[in-house]
């Protein structure tokens, strides 16, 4: 049952991201001539106006496919009004930008929905953002516990800074000198206290190995659901995309630049995978994490490599700028090269999990 719900929020996923090309492409007059789930050999269509929509047996994505672009083969150009290749490099842009626009779209309305339901602490969203600085534990050989504060004292203040949530405290104290002075709410009454922070390295969330300023205490996390008015559930919608935006955002940068192993790359084993299993974990978890992978779809189709949408937008900035098109030779001599790099990202993913799972 997991198995067959990670498949179909693949497929939602999916087809939101193309419904956004398609409705885009439509809006300025663009003839889709295929509506695709999946590649490969069509398990079902039906003709829909002038648009075939079909289903088809390899759910590893899917495409829109317009009147005058192919990207398996570039030279297939038409010039009728109703063609990609006539509309306007801006336009153009716009029809690409709509595929992963319409998956940030998706993630907001997701996390929006899990603030309506109210939601545990979970490592699956910033939820250091929405919890009080309360002392809910001491590490060993804390100075916090040292210098007199107390479990349930709720710091306030650090320094001359005012402390909001446990986020804002955690990223404070990286930025100060070793000497702090620290201010609590204990019974209603503030108390402030002196003392030394401890630099010690830990992994963070990429596995890389920092140095991180510790106070040496561990937040109380409730017991209770995090619940949200309607107002606040748009601005943590909000926060949310934008915080898992950045998150793989950065992931890429780490990955590019060495600093994340290539080994830490996940194919659609792992995602079906933990889908399955957020999946048996409950309705938010399912949804959050459906979130997360919906920003991932959307920022990796923003990157600039030439079979995805980030590398299409790249030729239409380049014919804007210059005001001519790329030679059709090298247009697909580009286009091969990206579906290259993307057959050797989803080789590398595939032969991860493989080993992952002999590991296991």
């Amino acid at each position: 049952m997991g198995i067959f719900v990670a498949l179909l929020v693949l497929s939602v996923l999916i087809f939101f991201h193309e419904l956004g090309h398609f409705t885009a492409a439509r809006f300025f007059g663009v003839q889709v001539d295929v509506f695709s789930i999946g590649f490969g050999k069509k398990l079902y269509s039906q003709m829909i106006g002038k648009t075939e929509w079909s289903i088809s047996a390899i759910p590893l994505g899917g495409y829109v496919k317009m009147k005058g672009q192919d990207d398996s083969d570039p030279t297939q150009i038409s010039y009728d009004e109703d063609s990609y290749n006539v509309k306007k490099p801006w336009q153009r842009i716009i029809i690409l930008l709509a595929g992963p626009f319409a998956n940030f779209l998706l993630a907001f309305f997701l996390y929006f929905a899990v603030a309506q339901m109210g939601t545990y602490a979970s490592p699956i969203f910033n939820y250091s953002k929405y919890l009080p600085a309360t002392v809910g534990a001491f590490s060993e050989n804390s100075h916090a516990k040292d210098v007199g504060i107390h479990i349930n004292d709720t710091i306030i203040k650090i320094n001359n800074t005012s402390i909001h949530n446990w986020g804002d405290m955690g990223t404070l104290v990286q930025t100060l000198d070793t000497h702090i002075s620290i201010t609590v709410l204990r019974d209603d009454e503030p108390i402030t206290f002196q003392m030394q922070t401890v630099e010690t390295k830990q992994e963070n969330k990429f596995g890389e190995t920092v140095k991180r300023k510790l106070i040496g205490i561990s937040p109380k996390v409730p017991k209770e659901k995090f619940t949200f008015t309607f107002k606040k559930s748009i601005i943590f919608a909000w926060d949310e995309t934008c915080y898992a935006s950045n998150l793989i955002f950065q992931s890429v940068e780490k990955m590019l630049t060495g600093a994340v192993g290539a080994d830490k790359v996940g194919g659609i084993i792992t995602i079906v995978d933990i889908t399955s299993q957020a999946s048996n974990a409950g309705i938010v978890i399912l949804f959050l994490f459906t979130a997360l992978i919906s920003v991932n779809l959307g920022v990796l189709n923003l990157l600039p490599i030439p079979a995805l949408d980030g590398g299409h937008i790249m030729f239409n900035i380049y014919e804007m700028i210059t005001g001519k098109t790329a030679s059709e030779k090298v247009m697909m001599y580009i286009t091969m090269v990206g579906w290259a790099l993307l057959l050797a990202l989803m080789m590398l993913g595939l032969y991860n999990d493989i080993n992952r799972l002999i590991g296991e």
